[in-house]
């Protein structure tokens, strides 16, 4: 007997972040499933899917963060369970969709008797049932190595840059620290045909104090430029704000802040208010609650990449492709 089999995707999400999963589903073109997700009083979470997912190729979003009571552990766990439980109703391939990867800064052994609790997170998906994972801009490259399976490292960089583009001429993007040199040089590459140029800030982080980071110096000309400090994420805004001062001290014109994950937790909103940058451009791979939505704060769609991104694993073509290769660089 020979029978002819139908691909079907499928589409669900937590409840961090659903106006992100419904954006992307209209840009797909299909609808966005009900995980019918139900809370016990002791705060356990159970999920059943209202339709048969039997043979589908599932895609379960959710980003990793503290949102509307719930925390980042909450967020992830709910993730756990949902994948779980395609697993258990035969879905055909599991795919973990998290725009914001938790616990991504905990990829190595800074000091003694430290966790890697980004490896134990990749295991808990890989135990759940997830065969793939699709992240965007994750805090670094290797954490693609500790999920048994394939990663698609997604970059919203395509996003910023038409940001960019759009709204400067000859600016100078700045690196807050030297990890993030690379992407700085590559962004500053891209937009060469505006006259961009390219500066980094040493920086520096007193041993043994978690979010504290001291800006340095200033290594490139700035003098009377718009500088774009751009980073993965702002979390608690003391970096940023610290080199904010120090390429401001060094002549320059203008300070914007450019980042794809708005974490923005603790002091960040009020030393964004009040610090001498001009501008925040972000994504929306995390929401942002009404009391973080200040006027600084521009906040770009990421959607229409991770959807380009889905409907190519769907496909089982190129993902790599939409960023002509340099996802992975």
């Amino acid at each position: 007997m020979e029978k002819v089999t139908t691909k079907r995707m499928a589409l669900y999400s937590g409840r961090t972040h659903p106006e992100l999963a419904t954006e992307i589903a209209d840009h797909l073109g299909v609808e966005l499933g009900n995980p019918n997700i139900v809370e016990f009083a002791n705060g356990e979470v159970r999920v059943r899917f209202n339709e048969s997912i039997r043979g589908n190729d599932v895609f379960i979003m959710q980003t990793h963060c503290g949102h509307d009571g719930r925390s980042i552990n909450d967020s992830i766990m709910e993730q756990l369970i949902m994948i779980d439980a395609a697993y258990r109703a035969s879905a055909k391939r599991i795919t973990a969709v998290c725009p914001f990867y938790g616990y991504a800064r905990q990829d190595r052994k800074a000091e003694g008797r430290e966790p890697i609790t980004a490896r134990m997170v990749a295991d808990l998906f890989k135990c759940a049932g997830a065969k793939r994972m699709v992240s965007i801009d994750l805090h670094s490259g290797q954490i693609q190595g500790f999920f048994d399976g394939p990663v698609d490292h997604l970059t919203a960089m395509p996003v910023l840059e038409n940001y960019l583009r759009a709204n400067t001429k000859a600016p100078v993007i700045v690196s807050p620290d030297a990890g993030r040199i690379k992407v700085a040089e590559r962004m500053a590459q891209h937009l060469g045909d505006l006259g961009a140029d390219l500066a980094y800030i040493y920086k520096r982080r007193p041993k043994g104090m978690a979010n504290v980071a001291e800006a340095k110096e200033v290594m490139g000309d700035v003098e009377g430029r718009l500088c774009i400090l751009t980073d993965d994420m702002i979390d608690s805004g003391g970096t940023i704000c610290s080199a904010a001062d120090v390429l401001m001290a060094r002549g320059a014109q203008e300070v914007w802040a450019m980042a794809t994950h708005a974490v923005l937790s603790g002091p960040a909103i009020d030393r964004l208010k009040n610090s001498i940058i001009t501008k925040v451009i972000v994504t929306n791979t995390l929401p942002l609650s009404e009391d973080k939505q200040i006027d600084k704060i521009e906040v770009l769609s990421i959607a229409p990449l991770i959807a380009d991104a889905l409907n190519a694993v769907f496909d089982d073509s190129s993902v790599s492709e939409i960023f002509g290769g340099e996802n992975q660089a």
